[in-house]
């Protein structure tokens, strides 16, 4: 029995494994016979799930090892044969994913020279490229995800036959490209990650979206980078372990340049009039497409709608930056807004405002208590329900996150004599 994939790779890289897979020539029915509780959800394909130690929550995958037949799917081989370890290095993605260890002696048992690629940094997939990626097209995503995760090159051949490849991507379903996308788009170097895609066409299968931004020029005095695909990248390149929301509203807070472009002449500049708004129904757009979850959807869109808003945080009145501020995702929007600034002109002078009245606001809640409700109103100013009541309770907060009123008896009066007259 035999350490397999990425476990060993991650450890010869000195990595911590996040998890781990046995590789082995007892037959699925021996494994479960060792492990009366383990788990027989690939038994069709010589795998069980081990339950790790009690309470551990871990679980172990012990494959037989195996050859496999066609992959008719572009997913799953339709049969396997139980075969030996040489055998079943080389039905294995990439080299480095290739490879066995002893766990009693240690020892590194390479059939597919991945030892050697480790060393060299370049990730190469086994045997024939394109066989590789036609047998499971995920693997042209996965091969972006090792490459990013990494650092390394990818071989010429493969590079070649991800190009060549890159359509078989279509018959993945858009939940496992989602997943593969995600892992890439956080991972420490996305921006090349998102070259890496656009490089190989593997974007254009899943979000073409992202090529209309390639080329798409900017006003120069606010864009001294260059066309919106290169702020896009060097934005996501500022962002510094980011949550998978953030990293998605960065990626998507432009995407609606390009159709919202127009040349003002009178200025003599480039526009883009409502690009936050249409923005945030393209990123709504999209994220359905690819079956992201309906919160992730939400907070990526608000976040793209929102962040064009800082342009006037110097100009809001209290209540409404207090407002503004007071939304769940807004230390998120906050570093959107500061890759924003840092990956065009620079300029910081709306996120530092914001930063002083953080501080500023710091020792209360930015939406205190209301000091009145609607049932004050009806029993003490004989009020019926209706539209009024809102109107007042609206100002009445407004007075008091203005700093205008700060307790009960203050919201009567500013009632009784203000707004009742």
């Amino acid at each position: 029995m035999y350490l397999a994939g990425g476990a060993v790779r991650d450890q010869l890289m000195g990595h911590e494994p996040k998890d781990y897979d046995l590789a082995t020539s007892a037959r699925p029915d021996e494994v479960q016979a060792l492990f009366p509780k383990s788990d027989a959800v690939g038994e069709h394909f010589g795998v069980i799930i081990v339950k790790g130690s009690r309470g551990s929550g871990e679980m172990i995958e012990v494959a037989t090892f195996r050859t496999d037949g066609s992959y008719n799917d572009g997913r799953r081989p339709e049969s396997v044969e139980f075969s030996s370890p040489e055998e079943d290095a080389q039905r294995r993605d990439f080299t480095i994913n290739g490879l066995f260890q002893d766990p009693i002696t240690e020892e590194i048992i390479d059939h597919v020279g991945g030892q050697k690629d480790l060393e060299a940094k370049v990730l190469r997939a086994i045997g024939e490229p394109e066989k590789r990626f036609e047998e499971d097209a995920l693997r042209l995503l996965r091969a972006v995800r090792f490459a990013v995760r990494t650092g390394f090159e990818i071989e010429p051949e493969t590079m070649a036959a991800l190009k060549k490849c890159a359509s078989l991507l279509a018959q993945i379903s858009p939940e496992r490209i989602r997943d593969e996308f995600s892992k890439i788009i956080v991972a420490k170097d996305r921006a090349r990650g998102l070259d890496l895609l656009v490089k190989t066409g593997l974007i254009e299968i899943f979000l073409p979206e992202v090529l209309e931004l390639i080329g798409c020029e900017q006003p120069p005095q606010w864009h001294p980078e260059g066309d919106v695909y290169v702020h896009t990248r060097i934005a996501l390149s500022l962002l510094e372990d980011p949550p998978l929301h953030l990293a998605l509203a960065v990626l998507l807070h432009d995407i609606a340049k390009p159709p919202t472009q127009t040349f003002d002449e009178e200025a003599g500049r480039i526009r883009f009039n409502g690009h936050d708004k249409l923005g945030a129904k393209m990123a709504k757009e999209i994220l359905r497409r690819l079956r992201y979850p309906n919160q992730t959807i939400e907070e990526v869109s608000f976040m793209v709608s929102r962040h064009m808003t800082f342009m006037h945080v110097q100009d809001m009145r209290t209540a409404k930056l207090k407002h503004f501020m007071a939304a769940d995702s807004f230390p998120m929007e906050i570093e959107l807004h500061r890759v924003d600034c840092d990956s065009s002109n620079g300029f910081r002078d709306n996120y530092d405002f914001i930063h002083r009245k953080k501080e500023e606001f710091a020792n209360e809640p930015l939406i205190p208590k209301p000091l009145m409700d609607g049932r004050d109103l009806m029993d003490d100013f004989d009020l019926s329900p209706g539209p009024q009541i809102g109107e007042i309770l609206r100002a009445v907060q407004t007075e008091q996150l203005e700093g205008r009123l700060s307790d009960k008896e203050a919201a009567y009066v500013f009632v009784r004599e203000s707004l009742l007259q």
